[in-house]
């Protein structure tokens, strides 16, 4: 592990040499690649140097152990019993940020969320958890756009589909796809009872053109008229797309804007994140031995996570993690819950790197 920080440390030194060229500098394209390298490295030369600083204070406080005068030997001896402890945190620290990255981490998100079991009750959940990560998003200062819904009378949502664009933004919210449960006495309920209902929630990288290719053939593209609510007409003309890639059968339906041209390519940037999706599905089954790494299956199918109104109860199932901050939670404070499920990732992958 050390001679591989070494390495990396020295790669970071003559990052820095190169981007303190004037050459660099007059060369944007090439400065930002170097620029992004630098900063990645970074954290990671950051805690190894935080390492070496430690182990060389150790190194100084052992030789001042044959010093003649008695206190500043147990002086020495508290130093040492203070850096011991702090070194195994360091080193894990180390070991986790040595993890192989996720390739997709980088990349922004497609987020799907579906009302499932429970009527209008699951479509309002649909909702509430849309605007729970809407505001996570707006606090990490990303930018939410719908590219799809398909709204209910109540003012739930049966589907509804966005890209949420921000640094990692992946990273962040990977651990979110599964089925939601929520337990609440729905607005409805005269005699106040609690109710169960639930969502489905797609978290899918963002697929680039280069990510995924799409053959005209195996595409076939329906237009049809918009609309709302009830079947209430939003638009008269021909303006909805949808398009059908028909090696695998997935549909994509897009009729929030009113240009059939836009509707078109937002359909066809869900549709490259759904295959690219389902191709890291496929890989990951092949590597089932390997999957170590995932927090739960994130299959939409598996309850990972359960929202007891009445408690003010949020429950993760994957991690035991319970906290009473529901309402907190609604309004996008979820970073304890992410970082929950982040280090959970991390340990299962360096106890499965332990184990080989």
């Amino acid at each position: 592990m050390f001679a591989k920080l070494e390495n990396l440390e020295r790669r970071f030194e003559d990052l820095e040499q190169q981007l303190s060229s004037p050459d660099i500098l007059s060369d944007q394209e090439r400065f930002r690649k170097l620029a992004k390298a630098h900063a990645d490295l970074k954290i990671v030369v950051d805690a190894f140097r935080r390492y070496k600083d430690l182990k060389a204070q150790l190194d100084g406080s052992k030789a001042m152990l044959g010093d003649s005068d008695p206190e500043i030997r147990a002086m020495a001896q508290e130093e040492i019993k203070e850096i011991e402890a702090r070194l195994p945190d360091l080193e894990r620290e180390l070991k986790i940020l040595l993890l192989p990255k996720d390739p997709m981490d980088d990349k922004n998100i497609i987020l799907e969320i579906r009302a499932g079991t429970g009527g209008d009750e699951a479509a309002l959940f649909a909702a509430d958890l849309f605007r729970m990560y809407s505001r996570y998003a707006e606090g990490k200062g990303w930018k939410v756009e719908v590219l799809s819904a398909s709204e209910t009378g109540t003012g739930g949502y049966k589907e509804i589909v966005a890209l949420i664009t921000g640094n990692k933004a992946y990273s962040h919210l990977k651990y979110e796809a599964g089925t939601h449960r929520v337990q609440r006495v729905p607005a409805t309920e005269s005699q106040g009872r609690i109710h169960t209902s639930a969502a489905t929630v797609a978290i899918m990288p963002e697929a680039e053109e280069a990510d995924v290719v799409l053959r005209p053939d195996d595409l076939r593209f329906d237009v049809f008229r918009s609309s709302g609510p009830g079947g209430q007409s939003v638009n008269t003309t021909d303006s909805a797309v949808r398009v059908t890639h028909i090696p695998t059968g997935i549909v994509v339906s897009c009729q929030d804007e009113k240009s059939q041209h836009k509707n078109k390519a937002q359909a066809l940037k869900v549709l490259r994140s759904r295959l690219l999706q389902a191709e890291q599905e496929r890989l990951q089954a092949e590597q089932a031995e390997n999957r170590r790494s995932q927090v739960g299956s994130g299959d939409r199918s598996e309850r990972i996570r359960t929202y007891n109104f009445p408690q003010g109860r949020i429950t993760d199932h994957r991690v035991n993690l319970t906290l009473y901050k529901l309402d907190a939670v609604m309004e996008g404070d979820i970073q304890e819950l992410v970082d929950a499920l982040t280090t959970a990732a991390q340990a299962e992958i360096l106890k499965a790197q332990s184990d080989v």
